[in-house]
């Protein structure tokens, strides 16, 4: 059994032990191949191993049942145990609710017990305490002082409580018979109150912080202890400012006061508001007054910075100062006294910055006109500028005199940046200084002036030059610097949108302004598109104008009628080369000069309005049949020229235009195949018949019969 323990292995599986089993049988695996096998002796080996199984199984079921047994017999002792403890635990919960009871019976004795005495010993104690003052009263009577507490400095504490104590009968008695004694007794009063203050200011000085404690209980009772707080708070702020940093100076204060506050006074939190407030009402507002109105009416930019500064450190201060325990509502308390201090200024925050913002503005503006020597034209208004601007956008004519900027765009990303810097900290001094009510409607009145002196006062303005200055078509040699105009709009105006977005909607986001904020930027932006369209418009006009010129002057009709065919050596006529290098020129200042979908759409209308003039301009000459395949070239040339455009639509415009070519030099037989071509198929049969009237052999092949 033992060779067969060695089989079990975990995890078992009865295909691998059957197979160990006949490994293990000589003749049993495959080992010396078939001829080696032996079944019979296999038969046996397994019979003999069934019979090893039978006989362990047997033991282990034995093994089994006998352990089962011996749980069922512990199981039982373990029962028996439990009920045991149980039993004791019972016993035991008894006595102790006995000796519970026994407490409870014995407590409520002692209580009443010492009810009793306390009963019968509290008039005792008063008894003697009333003979006591009534003893100290016949001394303040007669006039002479003779107890040891009211001569011995040592024991001012106890003469303190007496006289206090006395002070309080004092009062109660008619002023008529004990006006004298009750005004001895006030003396006292004072004089005992005065020396206490003296020695607590005594102790501060020195740093002895449990005399100070003890001298700040004592006088807890009496009137003046408002005074020593008050005597406390002073002679805290001596010597403690310094420094230049009014700010840093009252937060180590009150970091340092802190501490020993808690350990002199009982009330700490009141006794450390009372020095914040002495300190906002007296250091802080003095010095808040000195920075701000000597520059409110000098300086307004200095004051604005000033205030803003000043209100922001107040601020930072209060966070500090409100880690501190100053009682149950500090918040309140700290926004309270800045409200104190600020609230003059804040009053009238939004008029100045808007004065400042407007002449600031203003002032950056003129200054660049003046550095270019520009004067500022005033520009129309009312119902005939408007007139005026209708007209030019469906007619493009240019209304009124051009003018001549000499290629100046009259835009300025300084200016620009100079504009937006001032809003951004106007925007940041309105978020800080502004009341919450009232945050959304400033930012939004800052928000129109930055429009007003950017959008209006600089880009519209240089729009509105620059589609003055953009010349007719049919000028020649044309400036067409509007272009530039376009490029170095379109990246201010990315400037005004990241400034909107990061430092207007934070302010606006969550009021009613919002939705006029957003409707005042996509008016200006319509505005500014329509201006930038129409001079778009019409710069591509004075391209094709441009165009146009240099083929009327450069083409010539013996260009595509050669006086000798077999002696035409160019690839392409000179017209043809220098409009390419012009349309080059011009589709990479379209790309300079914008970005993103912009770039495709403008080229797109460029390469359809480039795509017609050729068009056109080749139905002008007759061909003959070299000079039709100059004409081929020259379309060629205009296709290699218009893969610069990579727009779709202008290829596909001028691969038609060159197949519509072939019909210049092909055969008269095989006219009809070519104008069945996959190419030409879908045009208007009468344009195929136009291009085919342009060859010079239309009437002697008859040609005309292959449209009929």
């Amino acid at each position: 059994m033992a060779a067969a323990a060695q089989l079990f292995e975990e995890p078992f599986d009865a295909d691998e032990y059957i197979e160990r089993l006949a490994w293990r049988t000589p003749g049993g695996g495959s080992k010396g191949g078939a001829e080696a096998f032996d079944p019979k002796r296999l038969l046996v080996e397994f019979q003999n191993h069934i019979e090893e199984l039978k006989q362990l199984d047997e033991r282990i079921q034995r093994k089994v049942e006998k352990l089962e047994q011996q749980c069922h017999r512990e199981a039982k002792e373990f029962a028996h145990k439990v009920q045991d403890l149980q039993r004791s635990n019972q016993v035991a919960f008894q006595h102790f609710q006995e000796l519970d009871e026994h407490i409870s019976y014995v407590a409520t004795k002692v209580c009443h017990l010492g009810d009793q005495l306390e009963g019968v010993n509290t008039p005792r104690q008063r008894a003697v305490e009333a003979q006591r003052l009534m003893t100290y009263f016949n001394e303040f009577l007669d006039g002479d002082l003779r107890s040891d507490v009211f001569n011995n400095p040592e024991k001012i504490k106890e003469a303190a409580d007496i006289i206090q104590k006395l002070h309080l009968i004092a009062q109660e008695l008619p002023f008529d018979r004990f006006a004298d004694v009750k005004a001895k007794i006030a003396s006292k009063y004072h004089d005992l109150e005065r020396q206490l203050i003296q020695e607590f200011t005594n102790a501060q000085r020195t740093g002895e912080i449990g005399r100070m404690r003890e001298v700040a209980a004592v006088l807890l009772h009496f009137k003046g202890y408002a005074h020593c707080v008050d005597v406390y708070i002073k002679q805290c702020q001596e010597g403690a400012y310094m420094s230049n940093d009014i700010f840093e100076d009252t937060a180590v204060l009150c970091q340092r006061v802190n501490k020993q506050v808690g350990e002199v006074f009982c009330s700490p939190e009141t006794v450390m508001a009372k020095l914040i407030q002495s300190i906002f009402d007296n250091q802080l507002q003095a010095h808040v007054k000195e920075k701000l109105d000597e520059a409110r009416h000098s300086d307004v930019e200095q004051y604005l910075k000033n205030l803003y500064d000043l209100y922001s450190r107040t601020t930072l201060l209060t966070n500090k100062l409100a880690e501190f325990n100053l009682g149950s509502d500090k918040h309140t308390f700290l926004s309270r006294l800045i409200k104190n201090i600020f609230s003059m200024y804040l009053e009238n925050y939004i008029e100045m910055e808007r004065q400042y913002l407007q002449s600031r503005s203003a002032m950056i503006l003129q200054r660049y006109y003046d550095s270019k020597n520009h004067q500022k034209r005033p520009l129309g208004s009312g119902s005939i500028q408007e007139l005026k601007e209708r007209i030019r956008q469906r007619t493009n004519l240019p209304l009124g005199p051009s003018i001549d900027t000499h290629g100046e765009t009259l835009l300025s990303q300084e200016v620009v940046v100079n504009l937006l810097q001032e809003t951004r900290r106007a925007f940041e001094r309105c978020h800080k200084l502004s009341d919450p009510a009232d945050l959304s409607r400033n930012a939004f009145s800052i928000f129109l002036l930055l429009v007003d002196h950017l959008c209006v006062d600089h880009i519209d303005y240089a729009l509105e030059i620059g589609l003055s200055a953009i010349p007719s078509a049919d000028a020649k040699n044309a400036n067409l610097y509007f272009l530039d105009v376009v490029q170095q709009a379109n990246t201010i105006f990315h400037l005004f949108d990241k400034q909107f977005n990061d430092h207007l909607m934070p302010l606006i986001s969550s009021s009613p302004k919002l939705t006029e904020c957003l409707h005042k930027k996509k008016e200006v932006i319509e505005q500014m598109e329509v201006k930038l369209d129409t001079g778009i418009d019409r710069t591509l006009n004075c391209m094709v104008g441009q165009m146009k010129h240099i083929l009327a002057t450069e083409q010539k009709k013996t260009d595509f009628r050669p006086e000798d065919e077999n002696n035409v050596m160019i690839q392409y006529t000179t017209a043809c080369s220098k409009v390419c290098v012009y349309v080059s020129w011009q589709v990479e200042r379209v790309r300079r000069s914008m970005d993103g979908k912009n770039v495709d759409t403008v080229l797109a209308e460029l390469g359809v309005r480039f795509h017609r003039l050729i068009h056109e301009h080749l139905q002008q000459f007759t061909y003959s049949s070299m000079g039709g395949m100059l004409a081929i070239c020259d379309v060629a040339e205009y296709r290699r020229c218009a893969k610069d455009f990579r727009v779709p639509l202008v290829l596909q415009l001028f691969d038609t235009l060159h197949a519509l070519c072939n019909l210049l030099v092909v055969a008269p037989d095989n006219l009809k195949q070519v104008c069945s071509g996959e190419q030409l198929t879908n045009l208007d049969r009468n344009l195929l018949h136009t291009f085919v009237q342009l060859r010079a052999d239309y009437r002697s092949s008859r040609l005309g019969r292959h449209f009929t």
